[in-house]
């Protein structure tokens, strides 16, 4: 009896991540959730830039890469040229939130039809670790070593709680990887959103706390306390939105 297999949607491709970095949990089960949905032959990610610019060389699917923070700009075009494919952009939070700022609102705003996988480990962690827009109040940085100071840098941004006043955007997820059961949950927003997404729902999002063990200069097992303790305090998991339980409501 076979107990677990390698999902198809993931290349054998070794990856780069650091060790005790949870990118590489977050790209298994997207991959899978894509696989159980059968939705192999029809899906299109677009790579970042920043921790997961090699995404192509791992998703076993078409994958477009995109200049930094235009990843929905790029997935907008995808999708309605080819509204028939599942269109996904995995972005980090530099990528998504600060260069990619007016992107990222302006496609939720329009409620394009593609799903983000929006990755927030707090600090920029291809560059070596400076302040990122989710970066949480007395973390360190490269760039704030005394602490993030909100009279000088302002506060974190909490995506998906900016997202929520927008009308279009049709589901909102936040989730993390802070441990087993925490993993699974993220798996089902996942596949919620992108089962939403095939059957012309409209945008889905979906923010992922992962740990970042080399920036946070902590061990693996630390950062994944760090995550669960701290992190989850300045971004409470939840969903944010789902209009699918409205939707519900209104037939009841």
């Amino acid at each position: 009896m076979k107990v677990f297999e390698k999902t198809k949607m993931l290349t054998d491709v070794h990856m780069h991540y650091c060790p005790g970095c949870t990118h590489g949990i977050v790209h298994r089960i997207v991959a899978e959730s894509i696989e159980e949905l059968g939705l192999e032959q029809k899906c299109i990610g677009i790579a970042p830039v920043g921790c997961a610019v090699f995404a192509y060389n791992y998703f076993n699917c078409d994958m477009q890469e995109a200049a930094h923070g235009r990843a929905p700009a790029v997935a907008t075009g995808i999708k309605r040229c080819l509204p028939d494919r599942t269109v996904f952009v995995y972005q980090g939070d530099g990528d998504l939130a600060s260069i990619g700022m007016a992107e990222t609102v302006h496609a939720a705003a329009r409620g394009e039809k593609f799903t983000v996988i929006f990755i927030n480990n707090s600090i920029y962690g291809m560059t070596g670790g400076q302040m990122a827009p989710t970066t949480l109040v007395g973390q360190k940085a490269t760039t704030c070593q005394s602490g993030r100071d909100p009279a000088v840098n302002g506060y974190p941004i909490r995506m998906c709680e900016l997202l929520a006043t927008l009308d279009a955007p049709y589901y909102i997820e936040r989730v993390s990887t802070q441990d087993v059961k925490h993993v699974l949950a993220a798996k089902k927003a996942i596949k919620k959103a992108l089962k939403f997404q095939s059957e012309g729902r409209g945008y889905t999002f979906i923010e992922v706390l992962v740990s970042c063990p080399t920036n946070w200069h902590m061990k693996p097992v630390d950062a994944l306390h760090f995550m669960a303790e701290e992190c989850t305090k300045t971004f409470p998991l939840g969903v944010y939105r789902d209009k699918s339980a409205e939707e519900g409501k209104e037939h009841a």
